[in-house]
C-alpha cells in the first residue's frame, strides 16, 4: 500500500477511517511515496503549528517505508502524462509522480482523490476515508 498524501493528511487530522485500516495492515506493506514526503515537508515548514506537524512527520517515516522516485518512476510518470494528456483529461504533476511511484512499484495508491486517480489506466486505488466494506476483505 502506497499512501497519497490527502491519506497521510487524514491520518494526522483523525478523519476518516485511515488510522483503523494502518493498523489492521501490516507494518510492512505500508510505504510513503518520496514526493508525498515533499509535500509533507513543505506542509511542516508552513504550519501554523511546526512541532506538531514535525512529530507527525518523522513519526509516521520511522514506521513505513520510504518509495524513492526514480528513473522507472519517471518513465512510468512520462507515460501517464502522455496518455492522459493525448485523453484531454490531465491531473497534477504531483498526483502524476505520486501515481506513477505506486504503478511502478505495482502497489495500491490509498487515496481519497479517486475521481482524477481513476482516469489513470491499470492503477488500482482504495479509499480509506470510507467505511469498510465486505467485499474490502474478500481476496481476489
Amino acid at each position: 500500500m502506497s499512501l497519497d498524501t490527502n491519506t497521510v493528511l487524514e491520518l494526522f487530522n483523525r478523519r476518516g477511517r485511515v488510522a483503523e485500516r494502518l493498523l489492521a495492515a501490516a507494518a510492512a506493506a505500508i510505504a510513503v511515496p518520496s514526493v508525498v514526503l515533499y509535500e509533507l515537508e513543505v506542509g511542516v515548514r508552513k504550519s501554523k503549528r511546526p512541532k506538531i506537524g514535525r512529530r507527525q512527520a518523522d513519526e509516521l517515516m520511522a514506521a513505513v517505508a520510504l518509495l524513492p522516485f526514480g528513473s522507472e518512476e519517471a518513465r512510468v510518470a512520462a507515460g501517464i502524462r502522455a496518455d492522459l494528456g493525448a485523453k484531454g483529461l490531465e491531473i497534477g504533476p504531483y498526483d502524476t509522480l505520486i501515481a506513477a511511484t505506486a504503478l511502478a512499484r505495482g502497489a495500491v495508491l490509498v487515496t481519497h482523490d479517486s475521481r482524477e486517480l481513476g482516469r489513470i489506466d491499470r492503477l488500482r486505488t482504495e479509499d480509506w476515508s470510507r467505511p469498510r466494506r465486505a467485499e474490502d476483505d474478500l481476496a481476489p
